[in-house]
């Protein structure tokens, strides 16, 4: 009985700590940007690790009254883009945190 608790104690800590580095990884990406761009960087789209929309750029050559469909397009490119690599920064960072589980096993919410 003594050793399970033991285990028991050394798991507990284990959690603690994947805790208080999802707390720290979830700070980090408030802090972290990405970027995503379309009509060859006349779009620009940052946001943060936490997909938070920062800001839009648009090069004022992009901008066509006739064409606003297109440009609407491109805008949802570049934020799409943005996402993307959001979630590529994010993954990254949780598999800093996350133990390694076996094939097929997976974490809600990871």
């Amino acid at each position: 009985m003594a050793g399970m608790n033991m285990d028991m104690s050394s798991l507990l800590k284990q959690a603690q700590k994947m805790q208080e580095d999802m707390q720290k990884s979830q700070q980090m990406l408030e802090t972290q940007e990405v970027e995503g761009t379309a009509g060859g960087g006349m779009i620009k789209a940052r946001m943060n690790g936490k997909k938070k929309l920062l800001s839009i750029k648009i090069d004022p050559k992009i901008i066509d009254p006739e064409d606003s469909e297109g440009l609407e397009d491109l805008i949802l490119a570049a934020v799409n883009q943005a996402s993307e690599e959001a979630d590529k920064l994010s993954g990254d960072e949780m598999s800093k945190i996350v133990p390694k589980l076996p094939d097929g096993f997976k974490i809600p919410g990871f």
